[in-house]
């Protein structure tokens, strides 16, 4: 894609504390968006409360804040900075649970920020366990079977259909975070408990397991202008099962 010239000043957000689903990987990428975007002359606005970091190295940025990580701080640093953009999937998953808070609460408007590098609406599908799986249903994806709950008791409910084994997916934690198995009505108690009190919206997916079956995985880029390129084709050597 062309550079941009109506955007002059991006803010970028980290992930702040390294920890499972959100390790170096989001620091490197954050990294070289750093170098990447300074190099074609925009002004780099980072803020991550993790100084542990390369990007919050000095000078890796036009200017760091190594501030907490939450609306109310992001919010006066835009009021500030006054950014054009946003850049928040190189932050992992706290990067995308606040660009859509920092969207929803009017922040974004109010200053005139532009998400880029993903859509609001994408970070919803993505996300929201329900969303997606409609998604899926539209473009005629097979799924097993699911369904959302809000409570202990309504989880419990839903594997009197499905049956166990159960996997169990919080929604807004991609990274894994709060998810888990449960092959009886003692561990779905835990693990549904613990997803809720971890999904931003208190929200997890019941959802019929298919361990043992062979994983066959696709890294796909796609642009704005629906121009792909699949980035590896992966094969793993461990039944379904492992990862999340």
């Amino acid at each position: 894609m062309p550079r941009r010239t109506d955007i002059h000043k991006v803010l970028i957000i980290g992930s702040g504390p390294i920890v499972i689903g959100q390790a170096c990987e989001f620091d490197y990428s954050g990294t070289q968006a750093c170098k990447a975007l300074r190099e074609e002359g925009y002004e780099i606005v980072l803020v991550n409360s993790n100084p542990a970091t390369i990007m919050t190295d000095p000078g890796m940025a036009d200017k760091t804040y190594i501030e907490p990580l939450t609306v109310e701080s992001l919010t006066k640093i835009i009021e500030k900075e006054r950014p054009d953009g946003l850049l928040p999937n190189l932050g992992g998953q706290t990067g995308l649970n606040l660009a859509a808070s920092l969207y929803k609460s009017g922040a974004l408007k109010k200053y005139g920020v532009e998400i880029i590098g993903v859509k609001v609406d994408a970070i919803e599908r993505g996300e929201d366990r329900i969303a997606f799986k409609q998604t899926m249903k539209e473009l005629g994806i097979q799924m097993p079977k699911s369904a959302p709950c809000y409570s202990v008791e309504e989880a419990e409910k839903i594997v009197e259909k499905i049956g166990y084994p159960v996997i169990l997916r919080p929604a807004y934690t991609l990274g894994g975070t709060g998810g888990g198995m449960a092959y009886n009505e003692e561990e779905l108690r835990i693990g549904v408990e613990r997803g809720l009190s971890m999904s931003l919206i208190h929200q997890v997916l019941v959802e019929e397991s298919v361990c043992g079956g062979e994983v066959l995985e696709l890294e796909v880029v796609r642009d704005k202008k629906n121009q792909k390129s699949t980035v590896c084709f992966i094969e793993n050597i461990d039944a379904m099962g492992i990862h999340t």
